[in-house]
């Protein structure tokens, strides 16, 4: 009994392993939130879909677990890498009472790697990346993240910065990063990463308190030696200095 846990990447097939499409290719059912679902749509053909909306991730996997007890190959499908922000997490732990499930995780392009690209080279130092939805994660503890990643002088790379209900919260974090970063610190963001409208832009972090950006946008904070070369953000790892 199989159940693969796919990361599609940011969605087209031209940005998917070949493992994943084998894997889907390989599947019987086809398991995902929707609009993660239309996004692979065009690789189905006639194979059966399981779907749900947002904030059914638990009734999603369980369904998915389910029909691979079936005997049926079924996979998972998550946007960028199912290990970050995933389902691979939720899947392993709705399946822990079913040890005669082989569950494999397939890995893929997650918005941290994706979006360094468009930028330049922000994460080729340290890096932390931290999620700003308190959804799961109550606020005190993401401030605390972002406090700590700061005072460490690690890049960040921040996740779901912002919502109709969160609309304030890029704005937060950069407050709060502010006391251990200095104002002119190089950042940048990048808009619907690997998909129509792909977009990216460098500010400073003073900068960065003052823009718009959604949830199809993933942000970059530097370090304190990250600096802009030719329009590219690019973090030295220090090789010159060896």
């Amino acid at each position: 009994m199989k159940l693969y846990v796919i990361g599609i990447g940011p969605g087209g097939a031209d940005q998917m392993t070949p493992r994943a499409l084998t894997a889907i290719q390989n599947s019987d059912i086809i398991a995902g939130y929707t609009t993660y679902i239309d996004l692979v749509r065009p690789l189905l053909g006639d194979k059966e879909i399981l779907q749900t909306p947002m904030k059914q991730e638990i009734d999603r996997c369980i369904r998915a677990r389910d029909a691979a007890l079936t005997g049926k190959t079924v996979a998972m499908v998550c946007s960028g890498d199912a290990g970050v922000y995933g389902m691979a997490g939720l899947m392993h732990e709705v399946c822990e009472a079913y040890p005669e499930l082989d569950i494999e995780v397939i890995p893929g392009i997650t918005a941290a790697c994706g979006g360094a690209a468009v930028l330049g080279a922000p994460l080729i130092h340290d890096f932390a990346v931290i999620s700003l939805s308190d959804l799961l994660t109550p606020w005190e503890t993401i401030a605390k993240r972002l406090d700590l990643a700061a005072q460490a002088d690690f890049c960040i790379c921040l996740y779901n910065p912002s919502s109709r209900k969160r609309a304030d919260y890029l704005q937060k974090a950069c407050d709060i990063l502010l006391k251990s970063k200095a104002p002119e610190t190089p950042c940048g963001i990048v808009r619907n990463i690997g998909r129509d409208g792909e977009q990216g832009e460098i500010y400073t972090l003073a900068q960065l308190r003052e823009v718009q950006v959604d949830m199809f946008t993933t942000v970059f904070i530097g370090n304190s030696q990250t600096r802009v070369i030719h329009g590219k953000l690019v973090t030295p790892r220090g090789y010159e200095n060896k």
